[in-house]
């Protein structure tokens, strides 16, 4: 009996033990529960951490979009430090827009995927180094922009993988014209390469710095001279920083292609508006900046602008001829100047403007403005916006409209023309655009022409 008694204590020990010793940290089943645990939670991490990658690199405000047929993926200004996978898109892009973000250095590969684009868009980010296997693959490449980095250097080796490149920008990089650069200098130096490397100058050494890189001659690249020296080459002597009369749009202005070329112009301190303004830029911003006085053929060349922004500035003169050749412009911003009128003949070209902005300037409610009310009664099509008496203090804060009828109503009879009806001598139904423009040629013709002539019938046999 005891020993029964013995072998079921035993028993219920050996039961009691395995439940113990999982509980002990470190041991049996624990051991596993701990391990799975610690296996699982690397497996959420890494989870964890793959997902938080993907969308730090691919924020989900970039954006895929048609235009032509063709796909776009605009990744602009996203504070991007590296190039998102070619994976993350619907469709394969032509076109891929990785401007004003953080990226500082382009490795090897980093384009993998991206076969089909044409167009590469790298401007205003803080590129330092691209290394020489960074576009492999990108034979269908057309268009390159770089403009507004960081870059010292490239090699030429870089732009080898590139055989359809035509359009490369490079300008505002703080170049290192010496031994490093002459592969390259040579090569935008190619005759056929007249769209590659425009506009880009040198940094250092003080012997070359602000000459344009297409006009140095690479021999002198090599020589071994301290970048931070005050040294001269007698064979290329030093020449002053040019002084530039005029600001040149190209350089200055932040230029995008696509999908249509516009240039941001705003903000940069400017007095008047920069020369070169491709004939191929479709918008161009050039408000918050200093500008006064708009020149006549300011924009001669640009005829193929659409919208145009002008506003806070401090513009008080708009010259006869200013907007000539805009024949094709749909929106004109013109608000918070200090426009007090707009002279006869200066918004005859716009034959095709939809939107007019002219809020927040100091309109003057004299005889002055009344062509300004002409000629947008003669254009209906035009919506316009801010045009408000500021002065003379009788008129302030009247309608321009409603003060151009006033003073029409208010003219003296016998300027008045003769009239067959009570209808005709009523001023409200003179606004259509054939009177209006009777009025004013009235008004330019002189009175004797304008006496009633008297006509003969003459009977032919």
């Amino acid at each position: 009996m005891r020993v029964n008694s013995s072998l079921l204590l035993a028993s219920l020990l050996l039961l009691l033990l395995p439940s113990t010793e999982m509980k002990r940290p470190g041991k049996g089943r624990g051991l596993k529960g701990a391990r799975h645990k610690l296996t699982r939670d690397r497996v959420r991490g890494v989870g964890r951490h793959g997902r938080s990658r993907v969308s730090r690199l691919v924020p989900p405000s970039c954006s895929e979009s048609i235009e032509a047929g063709q796909v776009f993926v605009d990744c602009q200004g996203r504070r991007l430090n590296a190039v998102p996978a070619s994976k993350t898109w619907s469709q394969e892009p032509k076109h891929l827009l990785l401007a004003r973000n953080r990226i500082k250095v382009l490795r090897d590969g980093a384009f993998l995927g991206y076969e089909g684009l044409t167009s590469l868009d790298l401007q205003q980010n803080q590129i330092s180094l691209v290394e020489e296997g960074t576009f492999e693959g990108l034979t269908q490449l057309t268009t390159l922009l770089l403009q507004h980095n960081q870059l010292g250097t490239l090699s030429e080796e870089a732009l080898i993988p590139i055989p359809n490149l035509r359009y490369l920008r490079l300008y505002d990089n703080p170049w290192i014209c010496l031994c490093g650069m002459e592969s390259l200098i040579r090569t935008l130096q190619v005759p056929s390469n007249r769209h590659v490397g425009n506009y880009a100058r040198c940094a250092e050494p003080t012997r070359l710095k602000n000459i344009k890189l297409k006009q140095i001659d690479p021999e002198l690249l090599c020589k071994e001279l301290d970048p931070t020296s005050n040294q001269t080459d007698p064979a290329q002597p030093a020449e002053p920083s040019p002084i530039r009369g005029k600001y040149d749009a190209t350089t200055l202005c932040h230029t995008y292609l696509f999908p249509e070329v516009r240039m941001d112009c705003s903000n940069r301190g400017l007095t008047e508006v920069p020369t070169g303004i491709p004939e191929d830029a479709v918008h161009i911003d050039l408000s918050h900046n200093e500008i006064r006085h708009l020149k006549a053929k300011t924009f001669h060349g640009a005829s193929s602008l659409r919208t145009l922004n002008l506003s806070n500035n401090r513009m008080e003169h708009l010259d006869k001829g200013s907007l000539s050749g805009l024949l094709h412009l749909r929106e004109l911003d013109l608000s918070d100047n200090g426009l007090h009128f707009v002279q006869h003949g200066v918004l005859e070209d716009l034959y095709f403007l939809s939107k007019l902005k002219l809020v927040g300037n100091p309109w003057m409610c004299d005889y002055s403005i009344h062509y300004m009310v002409y000629w947008l009664r003669l254009h209906p099509a035009v919506r316009h916006s801010g045009l408000q008496c500021h002065s003379p203090l009788e008129h302030a804060g009247d309608s321009v409209e409603e003060y151009v009828r006033s003073y029409n109503r208010g003219c003296p009879k016998d300027r008045q023309p003769n009239r067959l009806n009570k209808d005709q001598t009523d001023p409200e139904l003179w606004n259509t655009p054939l009177e209006l423009q009777g009025e004013l040629e009235e008004e330019l013709e002189p009175s004797h022409l304008r006496k009633p002539k008297k006509y003969e019938i003459i009977r032919l046999s």
